[in-house]
């Protein structure tokens, strides 16, 4: 093109290549903006073929745009070409500054690789730069480098052109026009390339927004209007498990609104006899059962269980706690609880937990008894052996037991059984008279003239009976005394604390409790009792204490005359 009219046609040339730069710098899209650059080829450069080789993440190249001729366009776009081929293509053929061109004569060795290409006929060249139809022209287009370094960045793609308009291959100002496209368009397609991943971004963020929003509004609803308790405290630091927020649920629970429960943390609501249970509770997915105390005052059984969330991935920590009301399983638990361990007619103790609060007070060591005073007392020589003393303690306590404590093999003296001294021993009065010690008395109670009544009256007269009784022998015993009912028409009477006289005199008090008239099915009945009275003291075992008890229950029945016995 080294013509007269050259410089118009320059000037031209770069009215076209602004309008085509233009336009692909305000292009929408990636796509949108590697078309232009395909376009642009044909439009300015003076080319009727033009190809955009894209560079993807993997490395390989894809046609991502074709200008100039539909059907090589629907042929090849969408191709790939792998990297290494291209790399073989870029280091062959002349070097024309950036451009590489590969000529008819060495590019038929790249007819069978794998980079996408297309096909043109035409004749044979007649001169010595006119353009073959097999002739290769490419144009790399490179990201921009670092500012200052002088070089060019990472490949961003290839330019492929095809079949110059005036048949010949470009010259200076051809190629530095090409050259100069294509260092414009790498710097179009990275501006687009980094809008469409800010877009993409932006697009990804506002979805993750609208998915925490929509997370935070669900959490607030479930939180909210949930079924059971719900509340959130903070987590560590001097606040440690004030309530910071609840839900109306929790609220009527406990009787309190929202705002006051700010104030308080579970620590401070929670039963006495539970705060152990709550200090013991992990916060993350900790489990307690234990008393909330209500506005009223009263408790509540609940069920709390512990979560641990976080505003963020590295924000401040709270606690969740699911609070739910287990009142009504508790009392199904008492209820059972207290059916196994009572009279189902009586309400008293059955046999099993009479033996269960007896076992409780007793254990297997045999508590040591005193010395005589005259024993006591004796002045002995400061030489004289211990063992002088022995005939008399043999014929006041009988021979000498080894004392094993609570059944560990310790010697006489040492000082294990200092960890048992939280152990109160109990005693039992020693002999026939009330020598002043006191102890656990056992009071074994038998009706007298009981079977007549259910033979004559029937068993809801004889149950009538029974209860009447058992009210009887709770009101006339102290509080924290035990009244058992062992079964058929006996009872048993834990009394601690009591001398010999003292349990006498309560037998007696009982035993006129009991032989007054009792009502059953409409009529006055009347039914005496016998008493029997052991002693417990460590070193026996239940059955033992109560096998004592009504043995001399029994002894007592027979000293009566048996028509006394009834009414007393």
């Amino acid at each position: 093109m080294e013509t007269e009219s050259e410089p118009y046609v320059r000037l031209a040339s770069l009215r076209q290549l602004h309008q085509v730069m233009a336009d692909m710098n305000t292009a929408r899209s990636l796509a949108d903006t590697l078309q232009s650059v395909a376009d642009g080829v044909v439009n300015a450069l003076g080319y009727e073929l033009a190809c955009v080789n894209l560079v993807r993440p993997d490395g390989d190249l894809v046609v991502a745009a074709f200008s100039g001729n539909p059907a090589a366009e629907a042929l090849i776009t969408g191709r790939v070409g792998s990297r290494e081929s291209w790399e073989r293509r870029l280091s062959m053929g002349e070097r024309w500054g950036d451009l590489i061109f590969i000529p008819h004569t060495e590019g038929w060795v790249l007819d069978d690789d794998d980079v996408p290409q297309w096909y043109t006929d035409g004749p044979a060249p007649r001169f010595e730069d006119e353009w073959h139809p097999s002739d290769r022209l490419f144009a790399p287009m490179y990201a921009p480098g670092p500012q200052g370094a002088g070089a060019s960045g990472e490949l961003v793609g290839v330019l492929s052109v095809d079949r110059p308009r005036n048949g010949r291959r470009p010259g200076a100002w051809g190629r530095e026009a090409l050259q100069m496209y294509a260092f414009q368009a790498a710097i179009a397609i990275s501006n687009a390339r980094l809008r469409a991943n800010m877009q993409r971004a932006l697009v990804r963020l506002e979805r993750e927004q609208q998915a925490l929003r929509a997370s935070e509004e669900s959490f607030r609803q479930a939180f909210e209007y949930a079924p059971s308790g719900m509340a959130i405290a903070e987590m560590g630091g001097d606040q440690h498990g004030r309530i910071l927020r609840t839900n109306d649920a929790l609220c009527r629970l406990l009787g309190r609104p929202a705002s006051a429960m700010r104030r308080y943390s579970f620590s401070d609501l929670v039963h006495p006899e539970d705060i152990g249970t709550l200090l013991r509770t992990s916060a993350e997915g900790g489990r307690a059962e234990l008393r909330l105390g209500r506005r009223d005052g009263t408790y509540v059984w609940v069920s709390l269980r512990n979560s641990v969330v976080a505003d963020a991935a590295d924000g401040p920590r709270f606690l969740l706690t699911h609070v739910e009301d287990i009142e009504e399983r508790k009392r199904r638990e008492l209820q059972l609880a207290h059916r196994a361990s009572h009279d189902s007619l009586t309400g008293l103790p059955n046999s099993a937990e009479l033996r269960a609060r007896l076992s409780a007070r007793l254990c297997r060591q045999r508590p040591q008894p005193t010395l005589p005073a005259a024993i006591g007392s004796a002045a002995l020589d400061p030489y004289e052996s211990f063992d002088a003393l022995e005939p008399s303690l043999d014929a006041a306590y009988g021979p000498p037991a080894f004392d094993r404590g609570h059944d560990f093999d310790f010697p006489p003296g040492a000082d294990e059984y200092d960890g048992y001294d939280h152990h109160v021993h109990t005693v039992a009065p020693a002999g026939d008279r009330d020598d002043g010690t006191k102890g656990l008395a056992v009071l074994f109670c038998d009706l007298d003239g009981f079977k007549s009544i259910n033979d004559r009256f029937g068993h809801n007269a004889g149950d009538a009976v029974l209860i009447e009784v058992a009210r009887r022998l709770s009101n006339g015993v102290r509080d924290g005394d035990t009244v058992a009912r062992l079964g058929g028409d006996e009872f048993v009477i834990l009394a601690d604390g009591l001398g010999r006289a003292d349990a006498q005199d309560l037998a007696v008090r009982l035993r006129n409790e009991i032989i007054q008239p009792i009502r059953a099915e409409g009529r006055a009945v009347r039914v005496g009792a016998s008493f029997g009275i052991g002693w417990a003291h460590c070193g026996m075992t239940a059955d033992e204490v109560l096998k004592s008890a009504d043995e001399r229950m029994y002894v007592e029945k027979r000293s009566r005359p048996k028509q006394h016995r009834r009414a007393g």
